[in-house]
């Protein structure tokens, strides 16, 4: 990148689409949170095995993770666990519910996206603050 005018909103759009994909796991992290035995007692309706700790161990990686979006830190990492993720729980919760099966794959495939073109100039390894490695998430 050469810091022309269509690199500023490369980087500018990459930081909406984080943003915009953290808001969906902050947001539901945090209804986890808020529901903790509704959401166990749903888990453990699909047979999976210790539905309260994994219940909160969702809640807390979604929350970390879509706030490492927003900072852009480890984007590259964060964008495949959070793919995977998707797929996981379309096929494993979602398999009867198409449209939210769907929304899930088609998560999936913008973390992909993501994981490959990397954080961005605005990010934890970009212009923030004071670092100059820009595009990398090591």
């Amino acid at each position: 990148m050469d810091g022309s005018y269509m690199d500023e909103m490369d980087d500018f759009t990459l930081l909406i689409g984080r943003c915009l994909l953290a808001f969906l796991f902050l947001v539901s992290g945090l209804q986890k949170f808020w529901n903790i035995p509704d959401l166990s007692a749903y888990l453990d309706s699909l047979g999976l095995p210790a539905p309260t700790m994994l219940t909160w161990l969702m809640a807390l990686c979604e929350i970390v993770g879509g706030l490492a979006l927003v900072i852009g830190f480890q984007i590259r990492a964060i964008s495949i666990l959070f793919a995977t993720w998707c797929v996981i729980t379309a096929v494993v919760v979602h398999i009867h519910e198409p449209s939210i099966l769907m929304k899930n794959l088609a998560l999936a495939g913008g973390f992909l996206v993501l994981a490959g073109s990397g954080p961005g100039g605005i990010s934890y390894y970009g212009n923030w603050p004071e670092r100059h490695v820009r595009g990398t998430s090591a």
